[in-house]
């Protein structure tokens, strides 16, 4: 076990109680386990921020001890300040290191698509995590996708990623995770109809001039004649 906190029983509650915890650079958390009672603790603020940090993220197995106690657990939920995103409340659930579970791992591009490198096209992020099940063990970091050979349009579903033996993926098998598209050409769109509309609104005044300048010749030969 790679990163080891240590926690402590969480006896005092309410919002002031809290308030008093994190201007103490430490956060109240609640441990839940399989069957067993849920355990208030209070947890060091810069561990959390540490584990977040880190490759695996909120995928990190951990080591948290209280009392004469010791959990491998995860992180299962943050609470944050909707304005600063500071961090207020942290769940984690204890992990039995013999039993599968079930997590959200990240999806990374590798390569350059044929589609951009020759066809102006783009990557379009269409999902970027896929859930899976397996031990905890052998939860991968993230999950990488060649995407060399891809050509516009084409794409990366659920169901063409390869996983090694243990791991389940239970994302559709259809969704979508990585499409090469199109830029859209809005742009040359709204040119070409300011265009239409200019020449829609020039033209009558054209033909009016036209009109006035073959009327002062009528008159002009008419007056000759005369």
């Amino acid at each position: 076990m790679g990163i080891k906190l240590k926690g402590e029983k969480r006896e005092v509650f309410g919002k002031n109680a809290s308030r008093r915890l994190r201007k103490g650079e430490k956060l109240p958390a609640i441990l839940y386990g399989e069957n067993t009672p849920s355990i208030p603790l209070i947890v060091p603020k810069k561990d959390i921020i540490k584990i977040l940090k880190s490759e695996t993220g909120e995928n990190t197995i951990f080591e948290v001890s209280f009392d004469s106690e010791k959990r491998n657990i995860m992180i299962k939920e943050l609470q944050r300040d909707p304005v600063t995103d500071e961090l207020l409340h942290v769940d984690l659930i204890q992990i039995a290191m013999n039993k599968a579970i079930r997590v959200s791992v990240p999806v990374v591009p590798v390569g350059e698509a044929v589609g951009v490198s020759s066809e102006g096209g783009f990557v379009d992020f269409i999902n970027r995590e896929v859930e899976i099940e397996c031990l905890p063990k052998e939860i991968p970091e993230q999950i990488k996708i060649d995407i060399s050979d891809l050509h516009i349009h084409q794409s990366i579903k659920v169901g063409d990623v390869k996983l090694s033996e243990g791991v389940e993926i239970l994302s559709d098998k259809e969704a979508v995770l990585i499409l090469i598209s199109v830029p859209k050409k809005e742009e040359i769109v709204e040119e070409e109809k300011e265009e239409e509309v200019i020449t829609e609104e020039e033209e009558p005044e054209v033909i009016k001039k036209e009109k006035e300048e073959a009327e002062e010749e009528k008159e002009g030969s008419e007056e000759e004649k005369e």
